[in-house]
Order: structure tokens, then C-alpha cells, then sequence
């Protein structure tokens, strides 16, 4: 895959989402199966998702960084994924993909999500 195809099936993705008002999607190509992509999407109840993904497509969608941030209106964190290397003495079982559930302190395990899934988690809070 190239990574431009990438970048416009989670442009279509973002689109497509129903809770979903508007968003600011910047990619950035480092070569033909490579980039970077940050973002915000901004949501029907002025609730945000800060986005950051390093990514690599040749064969299969490889992300070696990845931050998925979610806030209120009020700028309270909801929640994050994030695949950044700290809460090691926390014995994580996916370390080190985890979850801020709630608050910066509240970490918990989790699996590396992809942005479809975090938008429908979204849409779920959202009801």
C-alpha cells in the first residue's frame, strides 16, 4: 500500500464518522510507505481528538508511535491510547500500549487501537 492510500482512508474514515463536526488532518509523506499524520477532529458536542500516528504501509499497516487523545469541551482528558514507552513499573501485559482512563494517573493495559475504533468508542460515549 502507499502511504497516500492510507492517508485517505483515514481521511474517508473521519468523514464518514456521524458524531464527527469537523477536523484538521495534516499528513505528512516521508516516502512512498512511510509518514506521519497529526490531527484533530472535532466533534458534535465540541469534544476533541487529538491524533498522531507514525506510520509505516508496505505490507502491513505498522505504527511505531501512535497518540490518541480525547478530551471534553472543558479540556478535561476523557481518554488516551498511546504506545509511548514510560508506566514500565506498572507491568503493563501489552506494555507498551496502554490507556489514561479518565486522568493522567489512571493507566491501564490495552490493545493498540486503531483510529476506527477509537471513533466508535467515541461515538458510544456520545450515544
Amino acid at each position: 500500500m502507499l502511504i497516500e492510500t492510507y492517508f485517505q482512508q483515514l481521511r474517508e474514515l473521519i468523514e464518514n464518522c456521524n458524531v464527527v463536526q469537523s477536523f484538521d488532518f495534516l499528513p505528512e509523506k516521508r516516502d512512498s510507505n512511510e509518514g506521519f499524520i497529526i490531527g484533530t477532529i472535532y466533534f458534535v458536542d465540541s469534544s476533541f481528538l487529538h491524533l498522531r500516528e507514525f506510520v509505516y504501509v508496505e505490507t502491513t499497516i505498522e505504527r511505531g508511535m501512535y497518540s490518541y487523545h480525547y478530551m471534553d469541551a472543558s479540556n478535561n482528558l476523557i481518554f488516551r491510547y498511546d504506545n509511548t514507552r514510560h508506566h514500565k513499573k506498572l507491568n503493563l501485559p501489552n506494555y507498551p500500549h496502554h490507556k489514561h482512563d479518565g486522568s493522567e494517573e489512571n493507566v491501564i493495559s490495552s490493545n493498540a487501537p486503531v483510529l476506527a475504533e477509537v471513533l466508535n468508542e467515541i461515538a458510544t460515549l456520545l450515544g
